[in-house]
């Protein structure tokens, strides 16, 4: 069982004078590799900061941020020769409603996001054929952001995995918002 948290938290300023200097949005992210960490990561400014997991604590004590939003991702994880695949549920923390479906790949033997890009491709291209015989609702998006923007290596690390959930999370808010909006 995989177990992953998101946040988006908000400002709270009280000197109006220092708002340009914090950030608006953040979202803050725990991973099921690294229990002891905890991500924050600012997308609008493209950053990504890696801390203890006790920050969560100072941050509530400090309460210069609030919570907007928290969703999990839980589910399950397999190993299939060299892949390690993850695949869960993303809901919101206090509720049932699931928001979407999530499967993570990774390719093992290989740290190299551009060395593994053609197998990932190709597994997935197989997923996706598979996935499309099964005549299930819904379809699987591919999310490849440009981990170069936020100053990382080529080399797949936590923070990569944090910013691709980070990823996932915006878009499962925005697509969520889209669907609210269509129903009013």
């Amino acid at each position: 069982m995989i177990n992953s948290d998101c946040i988006l938290g908000l400002k709270m300023v009280l000197d109006q004078a220092m708002v340009a200097e914090f950030p608006r949005d953040f979202l803050g992210i725990s991973i099921p590799d690294e229990p002891y960490k905890y991500y924050f990561v600012v997308r609008g400014q493209r950053i990504i900061v890696e801390a203890d997991v006790s920050i969560q604590a100072i941050m509530d004590k400090l309460q210069s941020y609030k919570l907007r939003v928290m969703l999990n991702f839980e589910g399950l994880q397999y190993r299939l020769g060299d892949f390690r695949v993850r695949v869960g549920k993303v809901f919101p923390s206090h509720s049932e409603n699931m928001r979407g479906i999530v499967m993570e790949v990774e390719y093992l033997p290989i740290s190299s996001i551009e060395q593994s890009k053609q197998i990932m491709k190709e597994f997935l291209e197989i997923v996706q054929e598979t996935l499309s015989n099964k005549s299930l609702p819904g379809q699987f998006t591919h999310t490849e952001p440009n981990f170069a923007e936020y100053g990382l290596s080529d080399q797949y690390t936590s923070q990569h995995a944090a910013i691709q959930y980070s990823t996932v999370m915006t878009q499962l808010i925005a697509s969520s918002q889209l669907a609210q909006a269509g129903r009013n």
